[in-house]
């Protein structure tokens, strides 16, 4: 099993240089019954992208395009960190993100959100601006705990390289009630538009909006559970969402600024006021 370099992985064939980071903890951070580490090898990669179709395609639906079978894979995936958690007794991935960092965003030549929504309003942050994608459990693990250890990781990687702001692209399903629909999302952005909508500076604009002002907005839903711990960490919603066919989702833009977070989690993950 070849190790990957550290503290990026250049897991391409063309061997890209990276971004100069600091080095990850070498020991993962232990909880009770779980694991946390960033990926070190392209099999633990790999395992990653076992559990992403899994959750994705087989849960979700989605149609991915996918160089290898039974695994998502895209593009961003060879300039991404890739953080993991495991179950402790059976050693299996059973939480994921990843990141892309300013530096590896520049090479990929985008960011993943980029290819969604129009983020010119952003550009002023994306020096210290990372983009976490890919986010997912394994269906018997969906409790606090592998959340709350993926954000302690993630929040510590965000100090320790001097980095203060996080944007990616949340997920509604579009399925509901065993109709596909586009009615929860537009419900839940007419809520969130009200509450948790960032300043006009920082909206962005759909590529392929989700056409809310023709579907029913006054569904009495609650947002998935990944966007009420966004909220909940002080995370900003930066506009309409968009309408991503092949995952069969409708995808809100995030953002989330170490500085609006919350003191009580802060001195959770980080251990200060």
């Amino acid at each position: 099993m070849k190790e990957l370099p550290s503290p990026t992985f250049a897991l391409s064939p063309v061997q890209l240089p990276r971004g100069s980071l600091h080095r990850p903890s070498p020991a993962p951070i232990v909880q009770t019954g779980i694991e946390v580490g960033w990926a070190k090898h392209l099999d633990e990669v790999r395992e990653a992208q076992k559990l992403r179709f899994d959750v994705f395609a087989g849960e979700m639906g989605a149609r991915l395009s996918t160089p290898l079978a039974g695994h998502d894979v895209d593009l961003f995936d060879d300039y991404c960190e890739h953080l993991l958690v495991r179950d402790v007794a059976t050693r299996q991935v059973v939480g994921t993100y990843r990141v892309l960092t300013p530096t590896q965003a520049e090479r990929a030549g985008s960011t993943y959100s980029d290819t969604e929504f129009d983020l010119t309003r952003l550009r002023g942050l994306r020096d210290r601006m990372v983009e976490l994608g890919r986010s997912c459990v394994h269906p018997a693990h969906r409790h606090g705990g592998v959340i709350m250890a993926l954000w302690g990781a993630l929040t510590e990687f965000m100090v320790r390289n001097q980095l203060d702001t996080m944007i990616g692209c949340a997920s509604i399903p579009m399925l509901h009630n065993g109709v596909v629909s586009g009615d929860v999302a537009a419900s839940i952005w007419h809520q969130l538009r009200q509450t948790h909508l960032a300043p006009i500076e920082h909206h962005v604009l759909p590529r392929l909006a989700l056409p809310v002002d023709a579907l029913e907005q006054q569904l009495s839903v609650e947002p998935p559970a990944l966007i009420k711990g966004y909220l909940r960490l002080g995370a900003k919603v930066l506009g309409a969402p968009a309408w991503d066919p092949d995952f069969n989702t409708a995808d809100l833009p995030m953002m989330m600024r170490i500085a609006d977070m919350p003191a009580r989690y802060r001195k959770h993950f980080l251990g200060a006021v």
